[in-house]
């Protein structure tokens, strides 16, 4: 049993390190073809074919992303050609996987010679600090160095408002928060006016509280409205007026009528003594 052990454990070392030497011939596969590529690139460049060269130095980089040769001499190419922020962004990239100290000084040096052309003068002296931190003793990155410093000193006097822009954004945000809280308390106290004034107005010289009549002088202008006759209807003094005419004609002819009467009816001689 313990011999089994031991063979099994034996089986899995052997597997392991099989394994590793699989892998790490196959990155030095890709770094040798990644290298290939530069080398073809590299070719290509020195004979002024731009195109052809960068689409090798693309190739290596897909292979091997970490390739710092390919990364930097692409990065040099687009300098070449003006375009700055692709050749940043290359010896960004180079710089971040560079492995030694010169690698990342040529980097960092380019960074600051790439900024200085945009007039991007504060952060190329950044680059070019980084430069030197890793070869200080490099005459032309400190000179270069020095040009930077003295180019951002002359764009800091020449707009010293750059530097204050984010105080003043704040300062800006304070006023308005104020104007507005300012503005909130006024439309509450013109408010309150109003409210007070329209109490005042529902009061009378004494300050008690208005008659409702009195508050609303239309009211008698409603009754009044409400006494006139409708289109098509009698007033009730138009009726009274007609109830009194007719009970006055009934009674003419009530009297007409007693008067015949009498005078169809036999006189009543008186005697003769």
């Amino acid at each position: 049993m313990k011999n089994l052990l031991t063979y099994i454990l034996l089986l899995l070392s052997i597997t392991v390190v099989a394994q590793d030497k699989t892998e790490e011939k196959a990155a030095l596969k890709q770094k040798l073809k990644a290298q290939s590529f530069v080398a073809e690139a590299n070719d290509l460049a020195a004979n002024d074919a731009f195109v052809e060269a960068e689409m090798e130095y693309r190739k290596a980089l897909s292979i091997k992303p970490t390739q710092v040769a390919g990364a930097y001499n692409l990065g040099h190419q687009y300098i070449k050609k003006g375009n700055f922020e692709e050749a940043l962004y290359r010896n960004q990239q180079a710089a971040k996987n560079a492995t030694s100290k010169q690698e990342k000084h040529n980097a960092f040096h380019n960074m600051g010679n790439i900024l200085m052309e945009e007039k991007k003068c504060k952060e190329a002296v950044e680059a070019y600090k980084s430069a030197l931190r890793s070869d200080p003793s490099d005459d032309e990155t400190r000179y270069n160095f020095a040009l930077a410093k003295a180019c951002a000193k002359q764009q800091e006097d020449d707009n010293p408002q750059d530097d204050d822009k984010d105080d003043s954004k704040d300062k800006d945000k304070d006023k308005e928060q104020e104007d507005n809280k300012d503005k909130d308390q006024q439309d509450k106290e013109d408010q309150g006016d109003k409210d007070k004034k329209d109490g005042d107005q529902d009061k009378d010289e004494e300050g008690a509280p208005k008659d409702d009549k009195e508050s609303d002088p239309k009211e008698g202008d409603k009754e009044n409205q409400q006494n006139q006759p409708q289109p098509g209807q009698m007033s009730p003094q138009q009726i009274k007026n007609l109830l009194e005419a007719m009970n006055n004609q009934e009674q003419k002819v009530q009297e007409k009528i007693n008067a015949q009467k009498v005078k169809g009816a036999k006189q009543q001689t008186d005697k003769d003594w």
